[in-house]
């Protein structure tokens, strides 16, 4: 027979080399805990940088194309002097919105435009995440540091997208920050890109997203989790606020539109860019809650205080703004926005992860409320800025004061709760183990007064028998006296202690008296011997002595008592040791099978 070779692997269409078996650990480094591996056994992985290339190309090309087909929307429909004459002139609109999209501010004649809607940003930041979850899948991210790797593949070749794009958005009237579009370009990616490579690696590992908080210690996933709270807790407000206000002066957001006659796609685009700048009227409305309020414009001001204004834009979501003068008090309840904030995060924190110095949990409550003030401060700087020139150049809230009096008042009433919270759940605690042990007691009370009552129903006889009195017993009875029994714990079994006598143990107990009374008269055997020894030594010393056999004690040798005294208790206690039954702290155990009773001499 000839023969028979290994099968050879199939080589990758993309090189030469083959393909390493699935599961297989490169050497030198550590693998991650991923679980299998999602990839076919035929499809070798893309290499990284040149995969986040393309997905970052992918993701700006995709959000281009969106942006372009809504400006060419507005062209037609507008008049050509406002997005230009030419299709190039929309070129450079859409790239502007795509730049904006990003958060990147530009220059205009005058000013400067810093006041971007938030909600542009879920275009790119979706795209940029499923470009990451495409990244994940066409590479081979086995160990921790790879995801990192495929994040920074991914934001590199997109920041330098989007600083092309901005020299590209540039004309005499606009021109966007190059520095901005590349810092914004490569924060945007790398967060987005790299929640989408974790996101695949994770479902293709089969690992539960709850895993994640896993990592982090208990105390900093605690201190999390109440700053998501208290932060939800005031952006919720904040929508509260601004709903509420824009509903009771419908009426005049829609005289505005009507007097703007934008027609049915003027008005579906107005609808989209009111509908953009949504997040920032929240962040204004929690800016408000807070209590430092919000500008718009130059010398204007909307707080609790009191309300500001001049000539306002003509946005129909401009309505929502109160009329100058004292604010609307149904608007004052939302003062107590804060404070229920810090009671909510100050009571997550230290619920899961309470600390065992009671005097430590308000620091760890007032820090909360400091991470909730940084969270507020940067979104009240991403929600204003300038709207061009004069009047309008300050829009917004201050972003230090939004930061600062939220770490204030979300600090001090998250620190009271801590501290209750953290109090009650050692309270709680204490109550709980002292009940438990309560209730420990009276089922070992309830069980050992069943387990009397049961004995006493089976015998007749009182539940619990008469204490054993302690001293010497009668002679003659037949038992050992009670000097002979180590005084320990009684370890007889239950029916004994509790006076049960079935016929069973009836006949146990009469067999262990009788055995009793046997060995108590084998030792009364073994003294009278001891006895008749020691008086024999008498007579033989007497008569050695010349004197007497009833010579008196002096008379008598002593030192031959000892010995013969002791051979004659080994003798008895061979004699006992012989015996089947042991005796083991004063209760007697019989050896297995019948036995023969002997009476007592």
């Amino acid at each position: 027979m000839g023969r028979v070779s290994a099968p050879t692997r199939p080589t990758s269409s993309r090189g030469p080399a083959a393909k390493k078996p699935a599961g297989a650990k490169p050497r030198g480094r550590r693998p991650l805990p991923l679980g299998r591996d999602p990839r076919p056994p035929g499809d070798a992985p893309r290499p990284l940088y040149t995969a986040g290339g393309i997905a970052a190309a992918w993701a700006a090309a995709i959000g281009l194309a969106v942006l372009m087909t809504i400006a060419l929307i507005g062209w037609v429909a507008a008049p050509h002097a406002t997005f230009g004459e030419d299709i190039g002139d929309v070129f450079q609109v859409a790239v502007q919105g795509w730049l904006v999209g990003h958060q990147v501010g530009f220059e205009i004649p005058g000013g400067h435009v810093g006041m971007l809607p938030l909600g542009l940003v879920v275009l790119p930041g979706m795209l940029l995440y499923r470009s990451g979850r495409w990244l994940a899948r066409s590479c081979e991210p086995t160990e921790r540091h790879h995801l990192v790797h495929a994040a920074l593949a991914l934001a590199g070749p997109y920041a330098a997208i989007s600083g092309t794009l901005a020299l590209l958005g540039q004309n005499d009237t606009v021109r966007p920050g190059m520095f901005q579009a590349l810092l914004a370009g490569f924060l945007l990616a790398f967060i987005a890109g790299g929640l989408g490579v974790l996101r695949q690696v994770l479902k293709d590992r089969d690992i539960a997203r709850r895993r994640l908080l896993h990592v982090l210690s208990p105390r900093v996933r605690a201190l999390l989790l109440g700053t998501i709270g208290a932060t939800a807790t005031l952006l919720l407000t904040g929508t509260l606020l601004f709903l509420t206000a824009l509903i009771l002066n419908m009426g005049d957001a829609i005289a505005l539109t009507r007097a703007l006659s934008p027609g049915i796609i003027g008005g579906t685009l107005l609808i989209v860019l009111q509908a953009l700048y949504l997040p920032n009227a929240v962040i204004f409305g929690a800016s408000y809650a807070v209590g430092p309020g919000f500008a718009v414009g130059a010398d204007t001001m909307v707080a609790p205080t009191g309300v500001a204004l001049g000539p306002l834009p003509q946005l129909p979501m401009l309505a929502a703004l109160p009329d100058n003068g004292p604010a609307p008090v149904l608007s004052l309840a939302a003062l107590a926005a804060p404070f229920l904030a810090g009671a909510i995060g100050g009571a997550l924190t230290l619920r899961r992860a309470p600390t065992q110095v009671n005097e430590a949990a308000p620091m760890w409550g007032f820090a909360c409320g400091a991470a909730t003030g940084l969270v507020c401060a940067a979104l009240a700087q991403l929600a204003g800025g300038p709207v061009g020139a004069q009047r309008l150049a300050d829009v917004g809230p201050s972003a230090w004061q939004v930061g600062l009096v939220t770490a204030l008042e979300v600090g001090l009433s998250a620190a009271v709760v801590a501290w209750l919270a953290n109090w009650w759940h050692f309270r709680t605690a204490r109550r709980a183990a002292a009940a438990e042990a309560k209730a420990a007691r009276a089922a070992e009370a309830e069980a050992a007064a069943a387990e009397r009552a049961e004995a006493g129903v089976e015998d007749g006889e009182p539940a619990s028998p008469a204490p054993r009195k302690r001293g010497k017993r009668g002679a003659g009875t037949g038992e050992r006296p009670l000097a002979d029994v180590v005084s320990l714990p009684d370890r007889r079994p239950v029916a004994e202690r509790t006076g049960a006598t079935s016929s069973r143990a009836k006949a146990a107990a009469a067999k262990a008296e009788a055995k009793a009374e046997a060995k108590a008269a084998a030792e009364a055997d073994a003294a009278a011997e001891s006895a008749a020894v020691e008086d024999t030594a008498a007579e033989d010393a007497g008569t050695e002595g010349g004197g007497a056999p009833g010579g008196t004690a002096a008379a008598r040798p002593r030192r031959r008592w000892w010995p013969r005294r002791r051979r004659a208790e080994q003798a008895a206690e061979e004699s006992h040791n012989r015996d089947d039954d042991v005796e083991l702290f004063g209760i007697t155990y019989e050896a297995d099978g019948p036995q023969d009773t002997e009476e007592p001499r």
